[in-house]
């Protein structure tokens, strides 16, 4: 078509408003490695540590007591490592329990842990195959269950915490952890079935977003056959203390 004919249809298209409509959607190149748009990178590898609780229970004696857990993998895979414990006022160390998993994604909200633990604190060391899930329940819980087999029967540990935002920088966080055992284990002071509550009401302040000091309650309880076993050792069976520590994350 001649330049003249070329100029007049185009004028004429846009006299008849024939050329208001929408051009038609482009289709995806399929040969493009990345026709929508650059690729997810949920192959690349992250890692982190978090020190939950780093914190002097002070009472009759002070004890130190911590909780720390770290990561490295991808999005979809990770390797897992926690740990915990407590140092007495006595000098014995209790609840020192390292954990090491492989963690992966079931849902949007929940991870798939599987795994081990060993218990190394003042008592006799004990190994166990661990399996559990980790991840937000409704209401935004955090909700960790675990449970362990070894020769000495099997166990479960569930903990639940929850965040709740008084200002953007100070938080109350109540937690608590309870465990029970199918066996007693006498050198360990375990007894079987519900062993031993641990709960707590933190207030924190976030100085930065990874360095946050805080102050609280922290309530330790002892049931049914360890209880005993405690109580015969001369110890209490439970006990409420002050807490001050600090709660970090690289």
């Amino acid at each position: 078509m001649r330049p003249a004919l070329l100029l007049a249809a185009a004028l004429a298209c846009v006299a008849s408003g024939a050329c208001a409509e929408d051009p038609p959607p482009a289709i995806a190149d399929l040969n493009n490695p990345a026709p929508f748009g650059s690729p997810v990178a949920d192959d690349k590898v992250y890692s982190q540590l978090f020190i939950d609780q780093l914190e002097a229970r002070i009472g009759d004696g002070t004890n130190l007591r911590w909780e720390t857990e770290g990561w490295v993998g991808t999005d979809e895979l990770r390797l897992e490592f926690r740990s915990e414990g407590e140092r007495m006022s006595s000098g014995r160390l209790e609840d020192g329990q390292q954990e090491l998993f492989l963690s992966k994604p079931i849902s949007t909200w929940w991870n798939l842990l599987l795994g081990g633990r060993y218990d190394l604190d003042s008592g006799p060391g004990r190994g166990w195959g661990a399996i559990g899930i980790e991840g937000l329940a409704p209401w935004f819980f955090h909700v960790s269950a675990t449970a362990y087999a070894s020769e000495k029967g099997v166990a479960g540990k569930v903990q639940v915490s929850y965040d709740q935002l008084i200002t953007n920088r100070l938080i109350l966080e109540p937690e608590v952890e309870l465990n029970a055992y199918s066996q007693s284990d006498p050198p360990q002071r375990i007894g079987a079935g519900a062993s031993d509550l641990d709960a707590g009401l933190r207030l924190e302040y976030q100085i930065t977003r990874k360095v946050a000091p805080y102050v609280g309650v922290a309530w330790e309880q002892t049931f049914g056959k360890t209880a005993d076993l405690v109580r015969a050792a001369g110890e209490p069976t439970g006990d409420v203390r002050f807490a001050i520590g600090l709660r970090s994350w690289f």
